[in-house]
């Protein structure tokens, strides 16, 4: 999502300070002439408040599916501990305007999942400690897709590598897929419109797709032969629990548990917004071959 906001928001006119622990892996920014990498590490408070200094808005799009461990202070560290530096970093050196990107069904005191818990921990940061002085916009996108995602992706590999078929968790999971270019547009509209600070937008796309119906379009898509089949609780909790273990965590207990509440909107923040979503048939020809 960053690399499609950073090519957005040049075009759009605006000059933009990316941090990266790894400019290397950043260098397909470096092309874009109005932007600047910073090679920092942002959870040190220092090097934040300079980042911060003189700009207009800071855009958070820090986020990990997943931890080290199983203790949920990994998801603590990326979404509440950085949002709490981000936010005073921000207060003290006068930046107007924050864009929050957080996560469909965040929320700090419910549910077992630690991604879904931190995300509500981290907007409640957010709305409790950033004050009078600081104009916030949170959105709360349902799973993204577009190039180089790790949602579409991720199964397509799956697809690819697994003979025969694929086990699937949770195959009655509900989600509303939404492109990355809309969940863009969305920010571009925010940054432009002074009107969207102290809001929340639930960003969806059209559709409402069981997991196990999207794995099917991307097998589809993909041309291969292989069963999708959907596997009871049981054995989903076993495949996460032995998932925990193995290297890159393709499957997760913590995913198990975010599997477990349907991603779907309440009320479409697109449609608030204006920007008509593009369904998941309508973009996967563009990148997945």
């Amino acid at each position: 999502m960053g690399t499609h906001l950073c090519a957005a928001l040049a075009r759009d006119g605006w000059r933009i300070t990316v941090p990266t622990r790894n400019p290397v892996r950043a260098q397909h920014l470096a092309p874009i002439p109005s932007l600047k990498l910073v090679a920092a590490n942002v959870h040190n408070p220092d090097e934040l408040r300079a980042l911060c200094a003189g700009q207009y808005a800071a855009v958070n799009l820090v986020g990990i599916l997943n931890e080290k461990g199983r203790s949920g202070s990994g998801f603590a560290q990326a979404h509440v501990e950085l949002v709490r530096k981000l936010v005073e970093a921000c207060r003290r050196e006068r930046v107007d305007r924050l864009l929050h990107v957080s996560a469909l069904n965040a929320d700090a005191d419910g549910g077992t999942s630690h991604y879904l818990r931190s995300k509500g921990r981290g907007e409640r940061v957010i709305r409790g400690e950033s004050g009078l002085d600081l104009a916030w916009t949170i959105f709360q996108p349902s799973v993204i897709f577009g190039p180089r995602d790790d949602f579409v992706n991720r199964f397509a590999r799956l697809l690819r590598a697994i003979p025969l078929g694929l086990p699937l968790a949770r195959p009655g999971a509900r989600f509303a897929p939404v492109w990355v270019g809309d969940v863009v547009a969305a920010l571009q509209r925010a940054l432009a419109d002074e009107a969207t600070a102290g809001e929340c937008y639930e960003l969806c796309g059209p559709e409402r797709l069981a997991l196990v119906d999207i794995v099917r379009r991307i097998r589809d898509r993909l041309g291969v032969s292989r069963a999708v089949i959907g596997i009871p609780d049981l054995a989903a909790r076993l495949q996460a629990a032995i998932c925990d273990f193995v290297p890159g965590k393709p499957f997760s207990t913590d995913n198990y548990r975010s599997l477990l509440v349907d991603s779907v909107c309440k009320v479409n923040g697109l449609a608030r917004l204006g920007i008509r979503p593009q369904p998941l048939d309508a973009i996967l020809p563009k990148f997945l071959a």
